[in-house]
């Protein structure tokens, strides 16, 4: 008696778990979409591919320029900034 209790619960739980692994869950139907979502809504103009028309700005030695301009501001150091909790602190240790 106890046997067959055994395999028909044992059975049931077999065919539960089994069934549990035979559908796809929503974590599996969206996956990616976000991804292509963002990609998607970062296009400015779908239709710019086809766009042959030279793009007009800068001129090379202006863009060449401005990116040396840009490239030297991360060279320098900035600047200390003092420090505004000084009071009653002496550099000196003369009297």
């Amino acid at each position: 008696m106890v046997r067959r209790w055994l395999f028909i619960f044992g059975g049931t739980g077999l065919l539960f778990f089994l069934m549990s692994c035979a559908t796809a869950s929503r974590l599996e139907t969206d996956f990616g979409n976000s991804v292509r979502l963002s990609k998607t809504n970062q296009i400015y103009s779908p239709e710019g591919e086809k766009n042959v028309e030279p793009v007009y700005g800068l001129d090379g030695k202006a863009a060449d320029a401005n990116v040396e301009k840009y490239q030297k501001d991360f060279e320098k150091s900035p600047a200390p900034v003092p420090s505004t909790l000084t009071i009653g602190i002496s550099g000196s240790g003369k009297k």
